[in-house]
């Protein structure tokens, strides 16, 4: 296997990267080969000021850098020699089984659609989140920030696709699935909320539940849980703010240190025909390392080839 990482990506790039990247290569197997995607000069500058050698990584020479400044849809024909490009080039053609980056979300989310194009019958890609819940697991939120405007049959698929992946790469035996909405009766929310409980609810291939309140979102009552990506954003954001908030104050505690975003690294995007994981950009060495290590996941699942499955 193969696992691509984007080491000019994030905000502390190249340094974390390429410390996460070393300790990635201690956990996993010598079958796994780290290519790593950036200036070929910097990288072995970074490994030798750590007495490191190059060769325990594959190198390939990626000089631009598209940052958080560049305008997603403009920077990849802009900057073809960019880390993001050049990597999805590779994964494009199979030199690769996976890529990840925590850099540019959009040109990751444009890379994706138009390097390795959608899965047939995806309406839209989408991106995840891993929520921890008070009984000791975990639900998935999905979408969180790459579809703010929904209609209720893309909603309906991101459903699928998280139902896919939670019991594929979760391990969550017949997902239950949930919508968040601000009432748990069917006739509760907007007109896209109340379209999409009937689509759901009609299902014959979903363990759907019923609709869940922002405040059952930790409580376990769902496996996974749909929503348009404006909401699941905000959504996400809150719980990074709480989990900041109580880490500034010193507050310690054993469920909400489960929020920490270095614990999950990164997520898949969920709809393309090839693996390619998207990160924080605060990422520090620690979660550029649990992000490679679930690219590694995400790769032996078979996940992309489960969703060709559920949609063809």
């Amino acid at each position: 296997m193969k696992i691509g990482l984007d080491v000019s990506g994030g905000d502390f790039a190249p340094q974390a990267t390429i410390d996460g990247a070393l300790l990635a290569k201690q956990e996993l197997g010598n079958d796994v080969t780290i290519v790593l995607f950036g200036d070929e000069l910097v990288i072995q500058k970074e490994l030798a000021s750590r007495a490191q050698s190059a060769a325990l990584f594959e190198i390939v020479h990626a000089p631009e850098v598209i940052t958080y400044h560049d305008h997603p849809t403009r920077a990849l024909p802009k900057k073809p020699n960019s880390s993001i490009a050049v990597g999805f080039e590779m994964l494009a053609k199979g030199l690769i089984d996976v890529f990840a980056s925590n850099g540019n979300t959009g040109a990751m989310l444009v890379g994706s659609m138009y390097k390795l194009n959608t899965i047939p019958g995806v309406i839209r890609p989408c991106i995840t989140s891993t929520l921890p819940t008070i009984n000791g697991g975990k639900s998935l939120l999905l979408d969180v920030g790459s579809n703010a405007d929904c209609k209720s049959d893309v909603l309906y698929q991101f459903a699928v696709l998280g139902s896919v992946y939670a019991a594929n790469v979760l391990g969550i035996e017949n997902p239950k699935i949930a919508l968040l909405n601000i009432g748990e009766e069917d006739s509760k929310g907007n007109l896209l909320s109340i379209a999409t409980y009937k689509l759901l609810s009609e299902s014959d291939e979903l363990n759907f539940t019923g609709n869940i309140e922002g405040r059952d979102l930790f409580t376990g009552v769902a496996d996974v849980i749909v929503c348009d990506g404006f909401t699941g954003n905000i959504v996400l954001k809150e719980a990074e703010g709480i989990f900041t908030l109580m880490k500034q104050r010193g507050i310690k505690d054993e469920y909400f240190d489960r929020f920490n975003y270095e614990n999950y690294g990164g997520t898949p995007i969920l709809g393309v025909k090839g693996n390619a994981i998207i990160g924080h950009g605060i990422s520090n060495d620690i979660a550029v390392k649990n992000m490679l290590l679930h690219a590694h996941e995400v790769v032996s699942s078979g996940l992309t080839e489960k969703i060709n499955e559920a949609f063809n």
